[in-house]
């Protein structure tokens, strides 16, 4: 635990094949955002026109985007690849996963009001013929 705060093992560039219980989580953890692709995908299809569809679509290209990253970062560091098998590429990763989710969860933020707002537009259209 102690090797993870420091600057050499982040910015090592032959930094070695990852311990085998990191692996298997970084498998699984690639495995669940595939899952997460299948689910919102499936999602967005069925919510057609909903407000939802907009959140399912930024779900979905998120965790097939970072499927294929993940994907790609294990291979380079199983391969032992130099430059590209460095730690910062998964902080890098890690970062851009972090503000992608934000942007989705400021979007899903907006549900509610874009409810109210169809529920204010069907009590006006009830009237007009």
């Amino acid at each position: 635990m102690e090797n993870l705060l420091t600057l050499d093992f982040w910015f090592n560039l032959r930094p070695g094949v990852f311990v085998e219980m990191t692996q298997r989580f970084f498998i699984a953890f690639v495995v669940s955002l595939f899952i997460l692709a299948f689910v919102s995908s499936f999602m967005k299809k069925k919510d057609r026109q909903g407000i939802y569809k907009k959140i399912w679509q930024g779900l979905y290209y998120f965790s097939i985007t970072n499927v294929f990253i993940g994907s790609v970062l294990m291979f380079f560091t199983y391969e032992m690849v130099p430059l590209l098998s460095a730690r910062f590429w998964f902080l890098i990763w890690g970062a851009g996963m972090v503000v992608w989710l934000y942007f989705i969860i400021r979007k899903a933020r907006d549900i509610p009001k874009k409810k109210e707002e169809r529920e204010k537009e069907k009590e006006f259209k009830k009237y007009i013929p």
